[in-house]
Formats: C-alpha cells, sequence, structure tokens
C-alpha cells in the first residue's frame, strides 16, 4: 500500500474563530453579557439557524442548490467547529460559548470517569444528570437573566433530550416537525419579544448526508429545501433583528475500501478497554498500564492515515481548547483522528454507526470549515 502523504491537521482557532465565539458573541451582541470576539452588529434580536451537517466547502460546492446561501456565503468566511466536529460537542460549544475542554461534551461517546461504560451524547443515559455532566452556564440561561428573551425552535423528539438540557438550558423549547413549522415557529418567537435570541436547529440534512453521502443527488436536493427554509425564516425578521446560519460540522464521504476496522484488524484491539468517539474522531481508552503500548500500535497501523496522540499531546496541542483538568480524564489515552476520507469503523461492536455513508468529527478541513453567513440587522 503507498502511504499516505502526511498532511497537518486544522486544528480549531479556538479564542478567534470557533462555535465558541460565535455563541458568546450573539449574547454579547444583544446586550447581554461577555465579549463580542466576532464583532458582530449590535441588534435587539438575533436569529440563528443551525443546519446539521452544512459544511463550509459542501456549500461552497453546491451554488445552484443552494442560491440564497451561497450568496450570502459570497462575502462570507468559515468557522472552524471545534474538536471533535460532531454535533454533540459542537452544539455544546455553541449553547455555553466555551471550548470543549470547558464545557466537557467531548465526543459522540466518551468514558464516564470511574465506570467501565461510555455516554453517548445523543442516546444519553437517565442515571447521568445533564447538568452535572456539563455545569457551566449556557448562553440562554445569561440571556434570561439579562432580561433578554431564548427560545430553541427544533423537532419535538429532541425537547427532554440530555444534549438538549446540557447545552440549551435556558431556552425556551419551541417544537416544530417540518420545515414550515421551524419557519413559522422562528417568526412567532422573534416577534414575541422586543430582545430576543432565537435559535432553530434542523437535523435532516445531516441525516441524509449518512444515509445516502453528501454527494448523492439525495444530499443535494435536501440542501435545496435547507435554502428555501433559510430565505424563508429571512423573510419573517422583523425589524432590529440580525440573522445568522452556521453548523455544527461538515462531512465526507467514506468508501468501504477507506475503512479501518478494528473488529478485523484485531492488533488495534489490544490493551484497549473501551473504544469511544466514531468513526473520525476516536477516543481510545487503555487498560491500565497499556496506553503506551496502545499508542504505538494505533500509531504503526495507521500511519498517515490519521493523526494520533496521547491525551497529553492532544490537551499540548490544542485539540480541545484550554482544557479544564476535571474535564480531562473523558479524554481517550489515544486520540485518533482520520485524514482525508479515512474512518475507523468497529463493524460488530458499532454496525449502525459503521454503516454510515457520510462521516465527520476529525481534524480535516472537509469536517472543521463551517458556514458563517449573516444577513445585516434590517
Amino acid at each position: 500500500m503507498t502511504p499516505e502523504p502526511r498532511i497537518a491537521p486544522l486544528v480549531p482557532s479556538y479564542g478567534s474563530g470557533t462555535l465558541a465565539e460565535l455563541g458568546a458573541s450573539i449574547l454579547a451582541s444583544v446586550g447581554g453579557s461577555g465579549t463580542n470576539v466576532l464583532g458582530l452588529p449590535e441588534a435587539r434580536r438575533v436569529c440563528l439557524l443551525i443546519v446539521d451537517g452544512l459544511g463550509w466547502e459542501l456549500l461552497r460546492a453546491h451554488p445552484a442548490a443552494a442560491p440564497f446561501l451561497s450568496e450570502l456565503a459570497m462575502n462570507a468566511r468559515p468557522l472552524t467547529a471545534g474538536f471533535p466536529a460532531t454535533t454533540v460537542t459542537s452544539l455544546t460549544t455553541l449553547g455555553t460559548g466555551r471550548p470543549p475542554g470547558q464545557h466537557g461534551a467531548l465526543g459522540y461517546q466518551v468514558v464516564i470517569p470511574g465506570e467501565n461504560r461510555l455516554l453517548n451524547g445523543l442516546r444519553w443515559d437517565d442515571r447521568i444528570d445533564p447538568a452535572q455532566w456539563q455545569p457551566l452556564p449556557t448562553i440562554y440561561e445569561r440571556a434570561v437573566a439579562a432580561d433578554i428573551a431564548a427560545y430553541y425552535v427544533a423537532s419535538r423528539a429532541f425537547r427532554r433530550s440530555g444534549l438538549t438540557r446540557a447545552a440549551m438550558r435556558g431556552a425556551r423549547y419551541r417544537p416544530a416537525d417540518s420545515m414550515g413549522a421551524l419557519a413559522g415557529e422562528a417568526a412567532l418567537a422573534l416577534n414575541d419579544s422586543e430582545n430576543a435570541i432565537v435559535t432553530v436547529y434542523h437535523g435532516d440534512l445531516d441525516a441524509t448526508g449518512h444515509a445516502f453521502g453528501v454527494w448523492s443527488e439525495a444530499w443535494y436536493y435536501q440542501l435545496t429545501h435547507v435554502d428555501k427554509l433559510a430565505e424563508q425564516i429571512a423573510g419573517a425578521l422583523p425589524d432590529s433583528t440580525a440573522l445568522y446560519v452556521t453548523a455544527d460540522h461538515g462531512m465526507v464521504d467514506v468508501p468501504p475500501e477507506d475503512r479501518i476496522d478494528v473488529d478485523i484488524v484485531l492488533e488495534m484491539r489490544h490493551g484497549v478497554a473501551l473504544l469511544g468517539g466514531e468513526g473520525r474522531a476516536r477516543h481510545v481508552y487503555a487498560r491500565p498500564g497499556a496506553a503506551a503500548d496502545v499508542l504505538a500500535t494505533w500509531r504503526e497501523i495507521l500511519g498517515n492515515r490519521a493523526w494520533v496522540a496521547s491525551r497529553d499531546e492532544a490537551i499540548k496541542e490544542g485539540w480541545f481548547g484550554p482544557v479544564d483538568p476535571g474535564m480531562a480524564p473523558r479524554i481517550g489515552d489515544v486520540v485518533a483522528a482520520p485524514t482525508r476520507n479515512w474512518a475507523i469503523v468497529a463493524t460488530e461492536t458499532e454496525p449502525r454507526e459503521s454503516a454510515l455513508v457520510g462521516m465527520h468529527g476529525s481534524l480535516a478541513a472537509a469536517d472543521q470549515l463551517i458556514p458563517m453567513l449573516t444577513m445585516p440587522v434590517n
């Protein structure tokens, strides 16, 4: 096999251009506490549309499918999502205005320190209190404390999820189970208060990419619906309202030949107690005394197909931003982020996740770069 050329990871630009700065800047722009790092214009109301899975590179590659969003992108610049570039981490980064190393939602599946099990951040575990797992105040709690109304518009299926309670608590939930409902509920929420932050979350583009791939006709057609949703929300904005459109991560299609299966390459299981994360962002938890051997084995087998670091190396290199010491044990003893279109799957223990066509999470540009689209205050 010809080795992959060595490329550098895109470490998120914490402190200047990630979802943490977007969340904090939105709060400051409507008169809340904190610093407006992104220099957003002052507004009485802000509407933030989060399109799950709409990477910057994907948007730029499909101007015909998304003419409204593409026009906004002409004068825009991307943000970096944060690591891992995955929904659990990114929504919490945005919702707290803090980097992953501080809020502690460090991936799709991470170890519960002191217990030999993983917490799946999307499916959650009722034994884990979201407010204790993620103890930082959210931008929505801080907004309400400053007499700024806060709303979260999303599918009713997410209303009581652990992730919603960890990342979006403080916001008044407005359930909306269709694109029309998302636009309508957003408009009602914006007109309900003189001073407000209204966050709208749409997840179907991400689901389409996972199931069919981001270069499929299904994904292309779904993007056209997303573009219309954004246009409808923009058309319903009341006076003194700013609209921002962003995403939680990008996505790549991973062909079968570019999947390394740890349930087949059994050397990658030696010394491993728990395999966390997901295909493009792995937390590897070693058995006592085995961390160095696991690190050496994963580096040797993966070679240039992944950036592989020890916990201390990943922290030092800034993958998670500044890390609170209390959150460090949630990080794998070994952390692996595949390059290009590679993925590290586990077909026996994770059959559902391993069957996905589109994947995300890594430190590659396709995963990390997300839109930061702006409509000026009207």
